[in-house]
């Protein structure tokens, strides 16, 4: 079984409050592009993890692993081999490693439906895989959602209209705990309680424009080179809106079309051959994954 780990970009990221555990509190226009990481799950004798892909050498290996903790949870007394090819940068805003743990687990859940050996999840497997970290939940489904809470309170989108992405990182990391430690302000007003439906991809840029990424400054602050990298995007033919994406550093330009948003990437590329670029679409909707979840939960 193979499933694809797509690349989870905050649209907007307001943070609305810190928890008395330190935990941050979130409100979150969460998306899903074609451009990702490959996962390959075949039954085995033991449980094993394999990687390969450019970014390959930056998974940490060993039981502890991220996808072997989480293909775990829902194996039951069956093992599994796992294949993971990985080109989504680490520690880059765009949750490679909770989209893969994800992957994992929903390749492992369509081989036991295949075999006729799916029974519902416990509440306490649904609790372990939200504790594997906060943006597991939302990977697994990969749908339009608005997170928030710590990413516990899930509300799925209508489809959204047709929309590209081009993504951009210029190679440097951003560990999230040092952007929250950096961010001033913990308690930031929410986005509004009503979204509205966007009639197409303007119209959602123009929405966003009056939305934060309120991790975008603090981000800045340790790695400047972010605000090159969106001003880039911005200055793209083509470009609706452009911003950074989670704690960063990968930055996120919308498209209206398809060909616009490849012939953008295509252009960035050329002028910066250090930086990684994707382009992909952004999935209006997942309504398999919803089904899926629904018959586990």
């Amino acid at each position: 079984m193979t499933e694809f780990a797509h690349a989870k970009i905050n649209l907007c990221l307001h943070v609305t409050g810190q928890r008395d555990d330190g935990y941050h509190l979130l409100d979150s226009l969460v998306v899903f592009a074609g451009i990702g990481d490959g996962l390959r799950a075949t039954e085995a004798p033991a449980m094993a993890l394999a990687v390969d892909g450019p970014f390959g050498d930056g998974v940490p290996g060993g039981d502890d692993n991220l996808v072997l903790r989480a293909a775990r949870l829902v194996a039951g007394d069956r093992a599994y081999a796992l294949e993971l090819t990985k080109r989504l940068p680490p520690a880059s805003g765009i949750g490679g490693g909770s989209a893969d743990a994800a992957a994992a687990i929903r390749a492992v859940l369509r081989l036991q439906a295949m075999a006729g050996r799916i029974a519902p999840m416990s509440l306490d497997a649904a609790r372990q895989i939200a504790a594997l970290g906060a943006d597991v939940p939302v990977c697994l489904a990969s749908h339009p959602t608005r997170m928030r809470g710590i990413g516990e309170q899930l509300d799925w989108l209508a489809p959204l209209p047709e929309l590209h992405v081009v993504l951009a990182n210029p190679g440097v990391e951003v560990p999230t705990p040092a952007v929250f430690k950096a961010l001033a302000q913990k308690e930031n007003p929410p986005l509004p309680e009503a979204l509205p439906g966007w009639i197409d991809a303007a119209a959602l840029a123009d929405w966003l424009r009056e939305t934060r990424n309120d991790l975008e400054p603090p981000a800045l602050t340790l790695q400047p080179v972010i605000g090159q990298v969106i001003a880039a995007l911005t200055a793209l033919p083509g470009a609706l809106f452009a911003r950074m994406s989670g704690s960063g550093a990968t930055c996120f330009a919308l498209f209206a079309k398809e060909a616009e948003g490849e012939a953008a990437a295509e252009t960035l590329r050329a002028e910066y051959p250090g930086w990684w670029v994707a382009a992909g679409l952004i999935y209006p909707g997942r309504a398999d994954m919803a089904q899926l979840i629904r018959e586990t939960t």
